[in-house]
């Protein structure tokens, strides 16, 4: 797996494009659940997953307890290297790097920055590769 992290409109989509051939995208942008992505890596050996803040939004009021909310994520990214060893595919995944150390006041806010921050650190811990992407310029975080 491969993470691509930075602000809102910082480039990550394009890197990932010029990066990986005809990837296959599956973005909560586009309406498309989290739980889905399994259909669409049945047919590419490149999947690339977007929107997680979405997903993550979408839970909010059903899971309250944010320990579970993050280990549910947690299992899709475990999944996920999961059909990487099986399939010989590659999942890319690209996170909004969110807030910048801004605390905004609401709580429903905070909580959505803290669970994003922490899938993000979940994310690096599980992927070979991370880069950080910044006004379109690519630079990698892995050691």
């Amino acid at each position: 797996m491969q993470l691509f992290l930075g602000g809102t409109c910082a480039g990550k989509r394009g890197v990932v494009r010029q990066r990986f051939d005809s990837p296959c995208w599956h973005s909560a942008y586009h309406d498309c659940r989290l739980e889905t992505w399994r259909m669409a890596a049945a047919s590419s050996q490149c999947l690339v997953l977007e929107g997680w803040e979405r997903w993550i939004a979408a839970r909010l009021t059903a899971e309250l307890d944010d320990d579970r909310l993050r280990d549910i994520m947690a299992i899709e990214l475990d999944a996920l290297r999961a059909w990487e060893a099986e399939q010989g595919g590659e999942a890319v995944l690209i996170l909004l790097e969110m807030g910048r150390g801004i605390v905004p006041f609401a709580p429903e806010a905070r909580r959505l920055r803290d669970l994003n921050g922490w899938l993000a650190q979940d994310a690096a811990s599980r992927c070979e590769r991370v880069w950080y992407v910044r006004n379109g310029l690519c630079r990698s975080l892995s050691y």
